[in-house]
Parts: C-alpha cells; structure tokens; sequence
C-alpha cells in the first residue's frame, strides 16, 4: 500500500480548492444549521473526485449538510480530516459512514474554544495594540499593519491545518480500520458531540422566568430562583428537546417553529412572565 502522506498531484489541487471555498463556509448562514451549506459546498470538489455513483454522492451531499460552527482559523483541519474519511469510505466496502460526522462534531466545540481564544482573544488584541500606536502617531500605515499581522498567521494556519488534516485523517483513519478501532473512536467522538450540543444549549438557549408568587404585597416565591434549585438550565433543556421533538417527530417546518417561538416569546414577555 501505497504510503498516505505522499499527496498526488490531483490531491494537492483538491487541497487548494478547500482551502479557497473554506472562506465561504459562513457565506449563508441559517439559525438551524450555522454553516452547513458552506462546508458542503468546500466538501464538493472531494465528492465528485472519491464518488461516481451519483447516490453516493447525494449521500455525503446530505452527510454535509447538518449543523456545523467552528472558528475559521481552524476550520480547515476539519474540512481536511473529513475529507480524507471521504476518500477512505470511497475505498472501504464496509466503512461506517456515522463516523465522518461523529468525529467532524466533536472536533468542532473544542476547536472552536481554541480558535476564539488564540485568534480573537490574543492575535487580534496585538495586531490591534500595534496598530493603534502607529495610528496616534499619525502612521497611515497603521490599517494595514493590523490586517498584516492578524491575517498572515491566520492564513498560514488555515493553508497548512487542513493538509495536515487530510494526511493525518488519511493515515490514521486506515490504521484504526486495520486495527479494529473505529467503532470505539465513533463512539468516543459522538459522547463528546452530545457534551458540545449541551453545553451549547445551556449557552445559547436564554429563558429566565421572572413572574414571582406575591402574597399580601410581599414575593414569597421566587419562582427562577426554585428552578435553578432544582435543576440549572432546565427551562432551555425543555424548550430544545420539545424544539427537536417537533421537527424530529411531527414534521413541523423550521419556518413555523421559529415564527412560534417568536411569537410565544413576545407574549410571554408582554405579559411579564419571561
């Protein structure tokens, strides 16, 4: 066998086609699915590429597209290890097709912390605190040394993580297949998914219940405060299951579940109970 890290030339022009379609991955973003058309589209040039059967390919076209959010600097190493779980289930008759989007979610959250962190928490505040200096010193060259310094490394990353992810994926992913392995990492990367999509749901679903018990002008009944007591955040737990109940099992439109909500959250809040 033919050793996996030695890239052929039609896989190094793949690699240039993710790299440059990556910048689109936030280019139609949608509340359901963040990114998920973006990282289809960078996705395309690897599926006509591995697959000829057209079924084949409008599977992984819909593999692709579920909910993705990630941090863009970081992105491509992603897009470069599915991508190479790709080309392996083109090649592997009874490759699990469950482990391209187990392993592409669980290493979206942790990812997504690094990057926000590396790039926007410290790049971004020095190329900014360089730039402002050169700007109150009147230096018109001040713009441009901040997108220098905060896009060079960025672009560097971008361009090398996702080959580093290709021929890592591509290398490793067969080995656990000889080895037996990849059942067990499915699993592993799917537990770690479920822990990243709740530990979003706690972040990102809001609901704070603020109509209180009053008796005799007095609140005897703090009715978030007894919530919380009882289980924290279990107010936006229910509101997300009874939300994935509704698409999952009555087949109810994501325009109408968001219209609902809205509407339900404006009359709730008008008539002060959120």
């Amino acid at each position: 066998m033919a050793d996996k890290k030695e890239l052929t030339a039609r896989e190094k022009k793949l690699l240039r086609q993710m790299y440059w379609r990556s910048f689109t991955l936030y280019s139609a973003v949608t509340p359901a699915k963040q990114g998920a058309s973006g990282f289809e589209y960078t996705m395309m040039p690897f599926i006509n590429e591995f697959y000829d059967d057209e079924e084949e390919k409008k599977q992984a076209m819909v593999r692709h597209n579920s909910y993705f959010n990630s941090n863009l600097a970081l992105v491509p190493f992603i897009m470069g290890v599915t991508a190479s779980m790709e080309k392996e289930n083109s090649e592997t008759e009874d490759f699990n097709t469950d482990s391209i989007n187990a392993i592409k979610t669980s290493l979206m959250g942790p990812l997504a912390g690094i990057g926000d962190s590396v790039f926007w928490g410290v790049l971004k505040a020095i190329a900014a605190g360089v730039a402002i200096g050169l700007a109150k010193s009147g230096n018109i060259l001040a713009p441009i040394v901040f997108l220098l310094i905060f896009n060079v490394p960025v672009q560097l990353i971008r361009w090398y993580s996702g080959k580093m992810g290709y021929t890592l994926g591509s290398t490793y992913i067969s080995q656990l297949y000889e080895n037996g392995l990849i059942n067990i990492l499915t699993k592993a990367a799917s537990t770690i998914g479920l822990m990243m999509v709740g530990a979003m749901t706690s972040q990102m679903v809001k609901l704070d219940i603020k109509w209180n018990m009053v008796v005799a002008g007095k609140k005897v009944l703090e009715t978030q405060n007894v919530l919380d007591q009882i289980f924290k955040g279990l107010l936006p737990l229910l509101i997300t299951l009874g939300c994935f109940y509704l698409i999952k099992k009555k087949n109810v439109s994501l325009n109408t579940l968001i219209f609902g909500i809205i509407i339900i959250s404006v009359l709730a809040s008008l008539a002060g109970i959120v």
